[in-house]
């Protein structure tokens, strides 16, 4: 898919707002904050997560994901094999450290109300990657990855207009 330094940024940055809106939305739902914060609130706790989402993607689990990815045994000419293994790694990585900054953010705001954190970190991860990986594999990556073709690979494939003078 992306190719340049540049592509992997567009792609990054749309992969993590569709993942950070959904899961956010659902972990403020599931804690029952949506209805306690003001939308400033929540839009600051939005920008929050998706800076730290966008840098832990993009220089430790992108990373880290592509190595374990593509060296699985597997058809590397296959590109949905390619796609679904990437996919699943970036999912692992990113679900075991967003769920982490998840217990950070609530035990700095006093939410935890003295529960063990190994089990609530647990908890948050299981609950975190049953959302995450199918809607990973079967919404917000294939949206992604339509868009990133159509729009930015178009564009960054497309011919530069050239003036001959004629």
């Amino acid at each position: 898919m992306p190719t340049t330094k540049k592509e992997h940024t567009y792609f990054g940055l749309m992969m993590c707002t569709g993942m950070v809106v959904v899961m956010m939305t659902f972990n403020l739902l599931y804690n029952g904050l949506m209805g306690s914060m003001s939308p400033l609130e929540i839009l600051f706790q939005f920008v929050l997560c998706f800076i730290v989402a966008f840098v832990v993607e993009s220089f430790i689990v992108g990373p880290v994901a592509q190595k374990i990815a593509f060296a699985l045994p597997f058809n590397k000419s296959n590109k949905v094999i390619g796609i679904l293994a990437m996919s699943v790694c970036m999912v692992v990585g990113m679900v075991l450290m967003m769920s982490m900054y998840g217990m950070l953010t609530a035990y700095l705001a006093n939410q935890l109300n003295g529960k063990s954190l190994v089990e609530t970190y647990l908890h948050t991860i299981l609950r975190n990657f049953s959302l995450a990986l199918p809607l990973q594999l079967i919404i917000i990556g294939p949206l992604v990855r339509y868009v990133f073709v159509k729009f930015i690979k178009a564009k960054e494939n497309a011919a530069p207009f050239v003036n001959t003078g004629a």
